[in-house]
């Protein structure tokens, strides 16, 4: 029986995402170094995943996320002022720059500088995707069984060589 796109499969896409018209993301267009993953662990927004359940090797599929299913809705509470004092010297004060930063939990948060004043930074924790629609192209490059390792560590391991 043909493999499907289901839990407990590595599957390997070759995709375009494309925000506003414009193309944000892709894997290379000659399709030689697809993105591999472990379907039904949640390694990839959840409406792609699901998308792509039942999908077969060399299926292309169109598919429009909406935020609640991607990178959620932009939280206006997420963007805050911090000191420029709680900043390293070493960090670029400029619009644009994206840092880590870590929260109470020591869990790493990306930010984007989005203002700069002469005593305050202000940083936009939100996801730079966050309360966008997505729109993918994606074809299926792959379909494997996972190793007993790749689902013991719940995510593909790197390529290999075939």
């Amino acid at each position: 029986m043909e493999k499907r796109v289901e839990d407990s499969i590595v599957v390997a896409i070759n995709y375009i995402l494309t925000v506003d018209g414009e193309v944000l993301d892709s894997t290379d267009p000659d399709g030689a170094s697809p993105l591999e993953y472990l379907h039904g662990v949640g390694q990839i927004i959840p409406g792609l995943e699901k998308a792509l359940t039942g999908m077969e090797l060399g299926q292309v599929k169109k598919v429009t996320i909406s935020p609640e299913e991607g990178y959620g809705e932009f939280d206006p509470d997420a963007v805050v002022w911090l000191s420029r004092e709680d900043f390293p010297e070493s960090i670029p004060l400029e619009l644009g720059i994206e840092l880590e930063l870590q929260d109470g939990d020591g869990e790493i948060q990306l930010a984007t500088i989005v203002d700069v004043e002469d005593e305050r930074i202000q940083v936009d924790m939100n996801h730079p995707l966050a309360g966008e629609n997505l729109h993918f192209e994606v074809t299926i490059a792959g379909l494997r069984e996972a190793t007993e390792e790749e689902l013991a560590h719940g995510h593909a391991h790197g390529a290999h060589s075939h």
